[in-house]
């Protein structure tokens, strides 16, 4: 008998926002039988056609139903919701104008023989996307698989399978199909013989058992597992009211729940008091935490109790200096007051592991060179960002970074987005989003070659030649 997964609001405990079907492993191949059998109906639609339906659904985006869903099942304030549509709604559009010229046919016809490439869609792909942004993390994966001419099975986190659910009903019927689950289901999903690709964004436990089964199956993966962001601001960095209220909005968006978060802070050792005082300012002026559904929240609640309590613990390694103010009843959720953590030794979980959630440490440096080496030292390297007043300088020290991007004076990829792909070095993933690379994700390259030796009136091979 199927069960069902609750989904309960981080902001009010005990309210319920929505429950959906769980799908047992068994059923998982029925699943996936059936968007391989729709996929050869998809993929032989012309592209145009496949294309405007994307459009169809960028048009459907952005409803303030879906936005208080959202906030409802991730805690995400309302207005952060309903800016994850919107950027849904845009990418979508980027993908239908961008996806004729990357899946264009190229050919080539010289004195060496006519040689055609051809961009074709997989199959089945299996998209397993997380909670802290499920709409715009399944879109990245959705849009440029279904213009290819994939069909997708998306299984999305427990933790926020309501949203997405009712936004895949909005594609043509049949080519987005969605399980619910745990680890079986995932497992199930991934290990299936028709699932001709698989597109992860998630943690490094969950990457590692994906990573296992498809390699076991030799199926293809992009995957995204997170950051550790450092954040280092050079002697000359701005320190200006628009400036630290970037930074704060880096550290803080949703709780601190993005995987490219600002999620260390390095500064001169000399500018520590002033930087301090300025970003403290700054966050006492736009952090609110409170509901989600408040119009003056800016910080809502954790996604679970768990990732309270962990966060929590964190604090323990420096000293915990509260931010912003407070709009709410904590007890009511899963809510923690941002902090600025000080005297985190570089070792401390705190600054060695991706915190995700509303804590930051703040920690200082003498010289460049040796603040250069702390900031590469460690295992995820998704990003990163520099802050100087001379941009020739930032530059020069971004391009020692080990990182897949690296923002100068923000740490914010609104304006990269749409751009210019990125991906981590380290462990935080080798695929590519948002950029043209990441379209290029979902098609494989087919070759058909006639070498002029062997075209009508051809001569043949020259004796003692090989062909090769």
């Amino acid at each position: 008998m199927t069960g069902w997964i609750e989904r309960e609001n981080p902001a009010r405990l005990g309210e319920i926002a929505g429950r959906v079907p769980e799908t047992p492993e068994t059923e998982v191949d029925a699943v996936v039988r059936a968007a391989d059998a729709a996929q050869r109906a998809w993929a032989a639609t012309p592209l145009p056609e496949r294309l405007a339906a994307l459009d169809r659904v960028a048009d459907l985006l952005g409803t303030e139903e879906q936005a208080v869903l959202l906030a409802r099942e991730t805690g995400k304030p309302v207005g952060d919701c309903r800016g994850e549509l919107r950027f849904s709604a845009a990418y979508l559009r980027w993908v239908v104008e961008r996806a004729p010229a990357a899946y264009a046919d190229a050919e080539v016809d010289d004195e060496a023989g006519r040689l055609l490439l051809s961009r074709r869609p997989y199959g089945v792909v299996a998209a397993i996307t997380p909670w802290n942004a499920p709409i715009i993390l399944a879109m990245l994966k959705l849009g440029p698989a279904l213009a290819a001419g994939n069909t997708v099975v998306v299984k999305p986190s427990p933790l926020a399978p309501l949203t997405i659910s009712a936004v895949a009903g909005l594609f043509p019927d049949g080519l987005v199909r969605v399980v619910h689950g745990g680890a079986a289901t995932g497992a199930a999903l991934v290990g299936h013989p028709l699932v001709r690709k698989i597109a992860f964004t998630g943690g490094e436990a969950a990457g590692r058992a994906i990573g296992a089964a498809a390699g076991a199956m030799i199926t293809p993966v992009v995957m995204e597992l997170g950051g550790n962001d450092a954040a280092v601001l050079l002697d000359d960095a701005d320190l200006s009211e628009p400036a630290m209220e970037r930074l704060v909005l880096a550290s803080f968006a949703s709780a601190g729940q993005v995987c490219m978060a600002a999620k260390r802070l390095y500064v001169p050792a000399r500018r520590e008091r002033e930087f301090r005082e300025a970003y403290t300012a700054a966050a006492a002026r736009i952090l609110v935490l409170g509901d989600p559904l408040d119009p003056r929240t800016t910080v809502g609640p954790v996604i679970s109790a768990e990732a309270a309590e962990r966060v929590l613990a964190l604090r323990g390694d420096g000293t915990a200096v509260e931010l912003g103010t407070v709009a709410c009843d904590p007890a009511r959720g899963h809510f923690v007051r941002p902090v600025l953590l000080l005297g985190a030794a570089d070792d401390a979980p705190a600054v060695r592991e991706e915190q995700f959630g509303p804590i930051v440490p703040l920690l200082t440096y003498d010289d460049e060179e040796s603040v250069l080496a702390r900031a590469n030292d460690g295992e995820l390297g998704l990003g990163a960002s520099v802050w100087s007043a001379d941009e020739e300088r930032a530059f020069a020290f971004a391009r020692r970074f080990e990182a897949g991007f690296t923002f100068v004076n923000t740490h914010n990829r609104t304006g990269m987005a749409l751009r210019a792909p990125f991906g981590g070095v380290k462990r935080s993933g080798f695929g590519r989003e948002y950029g043209v690379e990441g379209l290029a994700e979902y098609v494989q390259t087919c070759v058909v070659h006639a070498p002029a030796a062997f075209r009508a009136g051809g001569g043949g091979l020259a004796p003692g030649a090989y062909p090769v």
